[in-house]
């Protein structure tokens, strides 16, 4: 069974920096592709960053020029830095990974990892 597994979150004060981690299987790394998702109490899911199998990014407005996604495949693992942190960004941030076969899909979820900036 494939599984993800994010590490990293935290409570940090306005204006500091939190990276998370998330590790999964040679199989997804090989050609899935990932993103970082959040949800605030009381509101919907959302994206936050996705990357391609190839490394190509892309970013909700609202942490444009704070937040980094980045993987490493050999390493098998994704990322997320996050700087300038502010009180909206408090969410649970969850790891996400997907791949289009002709017909279906098949993705999976992180568990979840709590992000508090507060302070």
């Amino acid at each position: 069974q494939e599984q993800l597994v994010e590490s990293g979150g935290g409570l940090v004060q306005p204006g500091g920096s939190l990276r998370l981690s998330c590790s999964g299987s040679p199989y997804i790394f090989r050609q899935y592709e990932m993103a970082w998702y959040r949800q605030a109490p009381g509101k919907q899911r959302e994206l936050v960053a996705s990357i391609t199998s190839g490394g190509t990014t892309n970013y909700e407005e609202s942490v444009k020029g704070r937040f980094t996604i980045s993987r490493d495949n050999p390493r098998l693992t994704m990322d997320l830095q996050m700087n300038d942190l502010r009180p909206e960004d408090t969410a649970i941030y969850y790891c996400y990974a997907d791949f289009k076969f002709p017909g279906s899909i098949s993705e999976f979820w992180g568990q979840g990892t709590q992000v508090t900036v507060s302070g």
